[in-house]
């Protein structure tokens, strides 16, 4: 799976799961969604399932301190660097 099909699948898993609209101006692949309040410590605990779940990969801690995963870009990134290995 490229990039870009990895982006756009979480944008649209986020979307939906997180009640964001489409027209919501404030969301986007950059922005930060802890910081702009789209999710929660709960919904971050959510996510990480479903990466796991989704993509067949753990999230460790130590992922968790390595990389940064704040936006839905960051989190493309960080999926792809772990199933690359």
């Amino acid at each position: 799976m490229s990039n870009e099909e990895l982006v756009a699948q979480l944008e649209q898993h986020i979307r939906e799961r997180y009640e964001i609209a489409e027209d919501d101006d404030d969301f986007d692949v950059d922005v930060h969604l802890f910081d702009y309040g789209f999710i929660d410590s709960i919904g971050a605990t959510a996510l990480i399932a479903y990466i796991e779940k989704t993509y067949g990969i753990q999230v460790t801690n130590q992922d968790l301190m390595l990389y940064s995963m704040n936006t839905v870009s960051e989190i493309a990134d960080f999926i792809s660097k772990k199933t690359a290995r």
